[in-house]
């Protein structure tokens, strides 16, 4: 599991001083890419090289409390399958112990014409270890 720590930001609100709905659709994204990142993977070398980018298939999410402004959040992102042509995450928003904001996420690859494709076989390696 991949741990990756935010903070609530001003611009990050509403007007009733809560995150704002679409705000954690970009925080999981930035935990996704971190976690890439960490695992090694360069996703830049990876579309240069094999032409294959991630792209989000489907997103399933459940909004269970809010976070406000200045709350120091963790998403935790989860792989809970994997397969050549794409990769389930769970992914869930937490403050402290406290579940926030809870997503199951369907990764594929797309090459350069923007076609499915397969996953390459050393990105799939790396991400089940």
């Amino acid at each position: 599991m991949h741990r990756f720590e935010l903070r609530v930001y001003y611009e990050d609100t509403d007007l009733a001083g809560i995150v704002y709905y679409a705000n954690y659709l970009r925080f999981i994204e930035r935990a996704r890419s971190e976690w890439v990142r960490d695992l090694g993977i360069d996703q830049r070398r990876m579309r240069d090289e094999t032409g294959a980018v991630f792209a989000v298939r489907r997103l399933e999410a459940d909004y269970l409390r809010p976070a406000q402004f200045d709350d120091e959040l963790v998403v935790e992102t989860q792989v809970t399958k994997i397969t050549p042509a794409r990769l389930e995450l769970e992914q869930v928003v937490l403050r402290g112990a406290e579940r926030l904001f809870v997503a199951q996420v369907t990764l594929v690859a797309l090459d350069g014409q923007g076609a499915p494709t397969r996953l390459p076989a050393v990105i799939r390696q790396q991400m089940v270890h």
